[in-house]
């Protein structure tokens, strides 16, 4: 399993607009082979904060959906990245759900 995990930074003014534009990544991924869970949120605490989260089955269907990553557009907004990919050799669950 791969974990993309972390954060983008983008002004807080444009952070809608931003999300607004990540709907149509979202939803695409979410139906793509291998992905488990795919998720771009504004932050609860920080108004310029949008958080990344992404969960595939293994690196081929993440390599499979990715592409060339941000439009160019979102690129541009984008004014601090932190994100990182997690290679997962076990899990446990928290839940029964």
């Amino acid at each position: 399993m791969v974990i993309i995990a972390g954060q983008i930074v983008v002004d807080p003014q444009q952070r809608e607009s931003y999300l607004a534009g990540c709907v149509s990544v979202v939803e695409l991924a979410r139906r793509t082979s291998g992905c488990l869970d795919f998720a771009i949120t504004a932050d609860l605490v920080d108004a310029g904060r949008i958080n990344i989260f992404e969960r595939w089955e293994s690196q081929d269907a993440v390599e499979a959906f990715r592409g060339d990553g941000p439009s160019d557009e979102q690129g541009t907004a984008i004014l601090a990245a932190a994100v990182a990919e997690y290679d997962v050799a076990t899990v446990r669950s928290l839940s029964e759900s």
